[in-house]
């Protein structure tokens, strides 16, 4: 299912949900242990797993950006900054194991939106697929299907 978009006070909110049959403190390990998040966005990197504290992107270059964490309530949210933007995780139990939601919340829509928007999509089947046992052979393969899929959500929302 793709993102949902809409405006929220002057900046864009993009929203992904997913149904797992994981509990909470499985998924939570999978977005903060960095041996498990490694699995599915590698240049990330948890430094100091706190409100305040800060998540490493590796630019692949040999410097690293920090992406502050501005919320953090353990096996429940997790929100760091993504350039001008912001990411959130959300995590909430259910009978048969958890929702996951991912919110990004978007300053400016740009040509780029559509690849984040992309990428955000492919991340979480990672996650799914990783949490059930799972391979995605190709990410590149799938991440062009949603790119284009995305491309068209933003036409549309504009």
């Amino acid at each position: 299912m793709l993102a949902v978009l809409q405006q929220v006070e002057g900046e864009h909110l993009a929203r992904f949900e997913r149904h797992l049959q994981h509990s909470v403190e499985e998924v939570w390990s999978i977005l903060t242990e960095n041996e498990k998040l490694a699995q599915w966005f590698s240049e990330l990197r948890v430094d100091e797993l706190r409100a305040g504290g800060f998540i490493k992107f590796d630019m692949g270059d040999g410097t690293f950006e920090e992406l502050a964490i501005t919320d953090l309530k353990t096996h429940s949210v997790l929100e760091y900054t993504w350039g001008e933007d912001r990411v959130r995780f959300e995590l909430h139990p259910t009978p048969n194991g958890c929702e996951l939601v991912l919110l990004e919340t978007i300053r400016t829509i740009t040509d780029h939106t559509p690849k984040d928007l992309a990428g955000w999509h492919v991340c979480l089947n990672v996650i799914h697929a990783l949490l059930d046992g799972r391979v995605i052979e190709s990410r590149t393969n799938e991440w062009k299907i949603w790119y284009e899929k995305y491309i068209k959500l933003i036409n549309e929302y504009k």
